[in-house]
């Protein structure tokens, strides 16, 4: 081999090299970023829970009329009824959410300051609460109680 051939394949081992890292380097930047741009924030249009109209002139609220007994309200899809059991319930972690509640999805988590869900979880609404639910058992791994 030739010396210029040596100096290629070293260089080319460096380039191969130094690519994955910067990438990686971007990637950690970019997530960081994401976490930052993404915070609940009291300037923006997004949900702050000091203020408790955040939500007025939302489009996915716009059939919002307050509390309703025998009924949630999932913003976006709108009332539904919920068993007598449940009204006033607080949810916790570790508890099953029944089936007929976790089709409910939070469209926007981030809106709401949440991180995104971990695979095989979903973020649903429960009345004013958001949970945290595995899609498999409905085991509720995360609550933020009172959002609206």
């Amino acid at each position: 081999m030739t010396r210029l051939s040596r100096a290629a394949i070293v260089a080319l081992a460096l380039a191969a090299t130094a690519a994955p890292l910067a990438a990686e380097a971007q990637s950690r930047h970019d997530r960081r970023e994401w976490r930052r741009d993404h915070r609940p924030d009291r300037h923006h249009d997004r949900w702050a829970r000091h203020n408790r109209d955040w939500w007025r002139g939302r489009p996915e609220f716009r059939d919002y009329a307050g509390p309703r007994r025998g009924y949630w309200y999932a913003p976006g899809y709108g009332y539904h009824r919920v068993e007598p059991r449940y009204h006033g319930y607080r949810w916790r972690r570790g508890h099953v959410l029944p089936p007929a509640y976790r089709g409910y999805y939070v469209r926007d988590p981030r809106y709401y300051g949440l991180r995104p869900a971990p695979r095989g979880y979903r973020w649903v609404h429960a009345n004013n609460d958001i949970l945290l639910v595995a899609l498999a058992t409905g085991i509720i791994a995360e609550v933020v109680f009172d959002v609206f």
